[in-house]
């Protein structure tokens, strides 16, 4: 019995400190990601756009011919932006909402058919010009609901502005140049599209606040009726142009607010 006391006495003293120890060892789980704050980010993707135009009076804008031609082009682009966003709480702590502001660098390349009239004469030669979307640019809005506490699913939509550069024609028999180009020309318009984006919350990262983002976008733009200029040029002629542009990005984003 007078050993047995003892014991008892030391256990009693060491059990609580090792439960102590036990419980600052045990490993932490991460903390979720906030998703009420503010980011920026930089991605690249693939864009194509199709662009009905007819060519007409100028000015007067009668249609010279009775049906429209489809042109069209495609390529890489870069996407450089920022925004905040906003967890709302209680009942409605899946939702998020936020307004952002997006830059795109763009070569989509294509081609401008140029009805035949308009160049070299009331009923000129057929003509061809090259065609590139330079840059647009995004302001809008968006509202996801999140999937799990790391995974966002959102739509989103705004106003946009982009700009084709300027547009030489060749001949298209001969492919000679026919003297007659459209100036550089900007268009406004809307954008409407959606996305997920994905909480990175990986402890081995250097950089803690990272996501990833993949979103395809759909814009619509107004129609616009650039002069055809030059010496080639039949006075008094312009093209009606109406172009949609679409996009599929992805973007690593950097959120300062992440927990």
């Amino acid at each position: 019995m007078k050993y047995i006391m003892p014991a008892l006495a030391v256990a009693a003293f060491v059990s609580p400190v090792w439960a102590a120890d036990m419980a600052l060892k045990a490993p932490v789980a991460p903390a979720p990601p906030g998703w009420t704050g503010c980011y920026i980010d930089a991605g690249a993707g693939y864009g194509w756009f199709n662009q009905s135009q007819h060519t007409e009076t100028f000015p007067g804008l009668v249609p010279t011919t009775f049906a429209d031609t489809q042109d069209g082009g495609r390529g890489w682009l870069g996407r450089f932006g920022g925004g905040c966003d906003y967890q709302l709480t209680g009942g409605l702590s899946n939702f998020v909402i936020g307004a952002f502001g997006d830059y795109d660098v763009m070569g989509l390349n294509g081609a401008n058919t140029l009805q035949s009239v308009g160049v070299g004469g009331t009923v000129g030669a057929p003509a061809v010009a090259s065609e590139t979307e330079n840059n647009a640019w995004y302001v809008g809005g968006r509202i996801g609901y999140l999937v799990s506490p790391a995974l966002l699913a959102y739509v989103d939509g705004g106003y946009t502005q982009t700009t084709f550069g300027q547009q030489n024609y060749t001949l298209l028999a001969t492919g000679l140049p026919a003297n007659a180009f459209l100036l550089s020309t900007t268009y406004h318009g809307w954008f409407a599209g959606g996305g997920l984006e994905y909480a990175l919350n990986f402890s081995w990262l250097p950089i803690q606040g990272l996501f990833w983002r993949t979103e395809y976008r759909f814009a619509g733009y107004n129609s616009m009726d650039p002069q055809v200029l030059g010496a080639g040029a039949s006075p008094g002629y312009a093209q009606h142009s109406t172009p949609y542009v679409q996009t599929a990005t992805s973007s690593l984003i950097w959120r300062f607010s992440w927990h």
